[in-house]
């Protein structure tokens, strides 16, 4: 799947949130609730990964962690969209940018 498709899926499943939110009467998600929500899934991807290091123990831990990781990146796409920023673009940008001033260094 291509970049462009993932943020059209993201895109997809937010409005499939709202459209559920509106039912149930509840407020429509701004910038600031989905990022909560992603600090959220941040601090749960950290302790997936302390069980990956062996300091904590989860059932089906690898899966869960995947699923974790989608979740943030998912995060990360609807928080550019709502905040009007091209992702893609300035992923590439910033990355091809710094590796272009390391020259080489890791």
């Amino acid at each position: 799947m291509e970049f462009k498709e993932l943020i059209q899926k993201a895109k997809e499943i937010k409005k499939k949130y709202a459209l559920e939110n509106k039912k149930l009467g509840r407020k429509r998600w701004r910038a600031a609730d989905y990022y909560q929500g992603f600090v959220g899934d941040v601090g749960d991807l950290g302790k997936l990964i302390m069980a990956r290091n062996n300091l904590r123990r989860y059932e089906d831990q690898d899966k869960k962690l995947a699923h974790e990781l989608a979740d943030c990146l998912w995060s990360i796409l609807v928080l550019a969209e709502e905040l009007g920023i091209d992702i893609e673009k300035e992923f590439l940008r910033a990355k091809l940018s710094t590796l272009e001033k390391k020259k080489g260094r890791p």
